[in-house]
């Protein structure tokens, strides 16, 4: 038996002692009896499925493109509404809808909540092979040499390396073909669902969720018999292994912008004697992380929960890819002297996302301009608040000998100070981190485990999801369950997913639909 296996098994007893499922014999009959459909539904309708994603993915779905998000949210609610959920589009004024549905199972006991975000990340068309809104199939991935092919026919084989291109295939459309199909794999071969299953499909999670804890909040009673929350959005392991993720990191950020000459100066008759901004902003951002990525900024880490010995085990067992990582970007070493991702990603993170100071290239001047501005971004994990986290960053610049200022300074402020940030401030929300043993994962872990032997369990995910608001509007476990293949282009041009990825999840939900008691 391998680690991984063992420190599964170890948090799979624990529940046993406390009584919170069924027999192991039970299990595994419920659990490889849906397994075994969702193979059979899978070798039988494959062709079906791709057709019936590319549909789906075929319907625009920026945030902020109303009139297509509202396609998006009607064609999903009716697709469960034909599997028998009772769908409703909740409304908030100003809010893309969130997509609610309800299918409850005679004598359970148990009521699980399943969330996806249907909308996606805007589009450049022209950073694009294929139209991002016009599904393509590829035999496999295009960074491999793959090559265009046509959508199969009923009954034809599928290759698992095939990959299906488009906005939104990895991130977060994905587990909705997939669900849909293990319910109908489920429901043809008489297999029961052990669970009532709720569906809350999020319309605005690529824009920051805005309005998510006023749904919640306005919607309470929808939400409060929910027992586990089931997450469905991010990519299986780097090493190509299912996962099993007990929580995000946060996310926060803010814009300084710093200031020299009160217009562009040529470089020529003033270099040596007017300051740049550009080397004020670089050196400012240089005194807040050195070179090993550690963060010099005055309490960063202090705040951070402490990893816990379950998470510890976790992240030892699971496979090392770091090594394989660093040859794939071409990186000869990683931060903290090739410390492992899976610890880094415990610890908050002060990310660089970009830099202006007049031009660069051939569009670069012999000038010292007038300001020059980065963007920089914080991933926080447990016991991090966003906004202190923010008031630490601040109280580092002050102590650079910075004033800081909410708007562009005037004339008065400029001949005062030499040295002004103008900052503002991003939005942010905290992270989210379950306890691994908590017993109510013991079934889900055993069921997922039966699809997948090596099955990983990770503390943490390295990007961010607004689960803070259901922790707060819920005292039911919270756990994610990603599907999509680890090199999806998430967020990039050329967005993919594996169509073994997709089979995964048929594979997956079928098994956690019918998890005993």
């Amino acid at each position: 038996m391998s680690k991984r296996q063992l420190v599964r098994t170890a948090l799979v007893s624990s529940a046993v002692m406390f009584g919170n499922f069924a027999s192991a014999a039970a299990q595994s009959t419920a659990v490889a009896d849906a397994v075994s459909a969702a193979d059979q539904y899978i070798s039988e309708n494959a062709a079906g499925i791709l057709t019936g994603f590319a549909e789906l993915l075929s319907i625009p779905n920026d945030a902020y493109d109303a009139e297509n998000i509202r396609r998006n949210a009607a064609a999903i609610s009716d697709l469960f509404a034909e599997r028998n959920f009772s769908m409703e589009l909740l409304e908030y004024e100003n809010a893309p809808p969130l997509i609610y549905g309800l299918r409850e199972t005679t004598g359970a006991a148990r009521t699980i909540a399943i969330y996806v975000h249907y909308d996606g990340q805007p589009v450049d068309p022209e950073e694009w092979t294929d139209p991002p809104f016009e599904p393509a199939l590829y035999d496999g991935a295009k960074t491999d040499g793959g090559t265009k092919i046509a959508f199969p026919a009923p009954g034809e084989k599928i290759d698992e390396d095939w990959r299906m291109y488009a906005r939104s295939a990895g991130d977060d459309k994905a587990p909705i073909p997939a669900l849909l199909a293990a319910i109908d794999a489920l429901d043809d071969a008489g297999v029961a669902m052990s669970s009532n299953i709720i569906l809350v499909f999020d319309g605005e999670e690529e824009r920051g969720s805005d309005h998510l804890d006023e749904f919640l909040a306005t919607y309470a009673d929808k939400f409060e018999d929910i027992d586990l929350w089931l997450f469905c959005d991010g990519p299986i392991h780097q090493s190509g292994t299912p996962q099993l993720v007990f929580g995000v990191r946060g996310v926060t950020g803010m814009d300084i912008t710093v200031y020299g000459p009160n217009r562009g100066l040529h470089s020529g008759h003033y270099g040596n004697w007017a300051p740049g901004p550009g080397w004020r902003l670089v050196n400012l951002l240089a005194s807040m992380k050195n070179e090993d990525g550690d963060v010099l900024i005055e309490g960063f880490y202090d705040s951070t929960t402490p990893i816990n010995a379950a998470e510890l085990d976790a992240i030892r067992s699971a496979p090392d890819v770091d090594k394989k990582l660093r040859k794939q970007l071409g990186l000869a070493k990683t931060e903290a002297n090739n410390a492992l991702l899976a610890e880094r990603i415990l610890k908050p993170a002060l990310n660089l996302k970009g830099l202006k100071s007049a031009n660069v290239g051939d569009k670069a001047r012999n000038i010292i301009p007038p300001e020059a501005m980065a963007s920089i971004g914080l991933r926080l994990v447990k016991g991090n608040d966003p906004e202190d986290m923010l008031d630490l960053v601040e109280a580092h610049i002050e102590r650079q000998g910075y004033v800081i200022t909410r708007e562009d300074p005037d004339e008065k402020m400029r001949r005062k100070h030499s040295l002004i940030a103008k900052v503002t401030r991003n939005d942010g929300y905290p992270a989210m981190r379950s306890e691994m043993d908590d017993p109510a994962f013991a079934p889900l872990i055993d069921a997922l485990s039966a699809v997948s032997d090596e099955l990983i369990l990770t503390p943490t995910l390295g990007g961010s999801l607004p689960l803070y608001m259901f922790e707060t509007a819920s005292d039911a476990p919270l756990v994610i369950l990603p599907i999509s293949n680890h090199d999806n282009n998430q967020h990039a041009a050329d967005e993919n997913i594996r169509i073994g990825a997709l089979f995964y999840g048929v594979r997956a939900y079928a098994a956690l639909l019918t998890m005993p008691q």
